[in-house]
């Protein structure tokens, strides 16, 4: 298919979207009845306003002639969708998918088959809880979006409508599409054999964003901060060990072993086991918490013997830590896990060591933390200093 490259630009003091491709009469002459279309000899290519609108404009307008990248454009607009609800006072910018997704049709009996289908495949295939969870959601919300379309009669143009129609916007995130086109593509290649083809539809760029990161006296004070001896032990533990969430949630009493010092934590993210070393200290912690609370099974119970800690109640830990810490900072769990790092490699652990006890796959996602290392950027002399 023919593609298109849209990108925002400035051009004699305007706001323009410049729309690159070679040369195509039928194309310009689509380009020549849009609002406000000029050619830029400076430019060299075709340029219309730009506009709240403008993506849906152009996935309207080429729909079944030309492929439109405007990947380098969705995270700006999301963003300026973002702020502007803010301005407003609208808490509603940062709600979940299914949140989002409360003014869509309810799903057809066919359509719950599908995901009930979908649902069946990926655990069969033992994806992760919060996996099944997120894809299911995600194709749920696309069929309920192409209402009364059913699975079998979609094509890629209703996957461009859901983005420029549903996504942008709701001010939904860059990462929400890419999970969308993900569980999409997921679907139809296991219950529907590709009958549509996301492939080739524009995945945005990621954000390049820094990991949060408190100092050591902030996390002091928050894992310090709860009365509860089960919650100052979960919070240290994240923090002590570098967990996830789910990492922390999913543990069980025998993946502590006390003589080796070493926690395991078992099918991770991407299915990965991996050792982590535990200080005498986080032991002595742990032995005091066993002793209190004689956990069954998990780690950490709930109010039922027997029954994991549920990820809300974790939640609800932190966020009253926080209050009684006098920190205002939005801070989530992860932040532990950022921390504890960047605080790693500050104190001069090399970064292939951090890079085993956090089970990153790639190095490439470690050395994020070299960009918020204290240590690194104050050894860095401004050359003002030299003048």
């Amino acid at each position: 298919m023919k593609k298109i490259i849209a990108e925002k630009v400035i051009h004699r003091d305007e706001k323009r979207v410049s729309l690159r491709f070679p040369y195509d009469r039928e194309l310009v002459m689509i380009v020549r009845s849009l609002p406000g279309s000029r050619w830029s000899a400076s430019m060299n290519c075709w340029h219309i306003p730009d506009s709240a609108d403008v993506i849906k404009t152009l996935l309207g307008a080429f729909r079944g002639k030309a492929y439109v990248d405007y990947s380098s454009m969705a995270d700006s607009m999301a963003e300026r969708i973002r702020q502007k609800r803010e301005a407003g006072g609208d808490k509603a910018s940062g709600r979940s998918a299914e949140k989002s997704s409360k003014d869509l049709t309810p799903l057809s009996t066919k359509g719950k088959e599908d995901v009930l289908s979908f649902r069946r495949w990926l655990e069969t295939h033992r994806y992760p809880e919060n996996t099944v969870k997120t894809y299911t959601g995600m194709v749920e919300t696309f069929l309920r979006f192409v209402s009364p379309k059913e699975a079998a009669e979609c094509d890629a143009t209703d996957l461009e409508r859901l983005v420029g129609d549903y996504i942008l916007p709701k001010g939904l995130s860059s990462s929400f599409q890419n999970q969308m086109i993900s569980a999409v593509k997921k679907f139809y290649g296991t219950i529907y054999k590709s009958v549509i083809d996301p492939v080739a539809f524009s995945r945005p760029k990621r954000e390049k964003k820094l990991p949060h990161v408190l100092s050591k006296e902030e996390v002091k004070q928050i894992i310090t901060a709860p009365a509860n001896l089960k919650h100052r032990t979960m919070l240290s533990l994240i923090y002590a060990c570098g967990l996830r969430r789910s990492e922390l949630l999913n543990l069980k009493i025998g993946d502590i072993d006390s003589k080796r010092h070493m926690l395991i934590i078992r099918h991770s993210k991407g299915y990965k086991d991996r050792l982590i070393p535990v200080s005498d200290r986080l032991i002595e912690m742990l032995r005091e918490y066993y002793k209190v609370f004689r956990p069954r099974i998990w780690l950490f119970e709930g109010q039922k013997s027997g029954e994991p800690y549920s990820a809300r109640s974790l939640e609800q830990v932190l966020k009253h830590s926080l209050i009684k810490a006098r920190i205002r900072k939005p801070v989530t769990l992860h932040w532990l896990r950022h921390s504890y790092a960047t605080h790693l490699l500050e104190s001069g652990t090399d970064l292939r060591y951090i890079q085993e006890l956090l089970g990153h796959k790639s190095s490439r996602t470690t050395e994020i933390y070299t960009h918020v290392s204290e240590r690194s950027l104050r050894n860095i002399i401004s050359p003002f200093e030299t003048l």
